[in-house]
């Protein structure tokens, strides 16, 4: 059965509103030890994302520029421009849209457009480290039958 993200995303999302601080979204990644918060729309429960903001996000837009993170909100400094995969998406999907892209994460969505987990590149490359050993272990399957069949 081929590997999907669903299989594979990390289930734990760590998420915040638009109105979070900067220095509140801060704490949520230290405290739950992740790179990124998923944006919910605060507005509404349906569990859609609006956006993403990472510990890059800010690094670059508040701390770097020396603003306060008590006055700036993740809505000020989060990606809008989300990238998305359904939950069915194949391990090569996922890989297709990340570089097409040019991002590390994927929000991974249900059918109904909800967040049901996040994959990042760390995710990806393990699946596929274990699927090469897979093709070795296969390999070297066929070449000791082989040996075994010409003895």
């Amino acid at each position: 059965m081929p590997l999907t993200l669903e299989s594979l995303a990390t289930k734990i999302v760590v998420t915040a509103m638009p109105d979070t601080t900067a220095t509140r979204a801060a704490q949520l990644m230290r405290a739950h030890h992740v790179g990124c918060l998923v944006v919910l729309d605060g507005a509404s429960d349906s569990g859609k994302p609006v956006g993403i903001v990472t510990d890059r996000d800010l690094v670059l837009a508040v701390m770097a520029e020396e603003l306060d993170p008590a006055l700036f909100t993740v809505g000020d400094v989060m990606s809008v421009e989300l990238v998305t995969a359904p939950a069915s998406a194949s391990l090569m999907e996922a890989t297709h849209e990340m570089r097409r892209h040019r991002v590390r994460r994927l929000i991974v969505l249900d059918d109904a457009g909800r967040v049901i987990g996040l994959a990042a590149l760390e995710d990806l490359l393990e699946a596929m480290t274990r699927e090469f050993g897979e093709l070795v272990l296969a390999l070297r399957g066929a070449r000791e039958r082989e040996i075994r069949e010409r003895q």
